[in-house]
């Protein structure tokens, strides 16, 4: 018994890859804001020290996100 009907899939795996790459920093990010609000609604007086930290937080978890974008086009190509 020969299957002759065999779909083909064409295309470029880098913009699922892309889609898998940010969904780590959208859940890092989500949690990150999460736990900095709950320890600003707990201790109101390190809130200022809180949003600097949650910010270089973000940089990082944000240069992750662009990391994945970039590699989608160097190694898609």
């Amino acid at each position: 018994m020969e299957i002759t009907n065999l779909a083909e899939v064409t295309g470029n795996i880098a913009t699922v890859g892309y889609g898998i790459a940010a969904l780590g920093p959208g859940l890092g990010l989500g949690i990150m804001v999460a736990k900095t609000q709950e320890a600003t609604a707990r201790q109101p007086e390190v809130a200022g020290a809180l949003r600097t930290n949650m910010f270089i937080g973000l940089a990082a978890i944000e240069a992750l996100g662009l990391i994945g974008f970039a590699a989608g086009f160097v190694f898609g190509a």
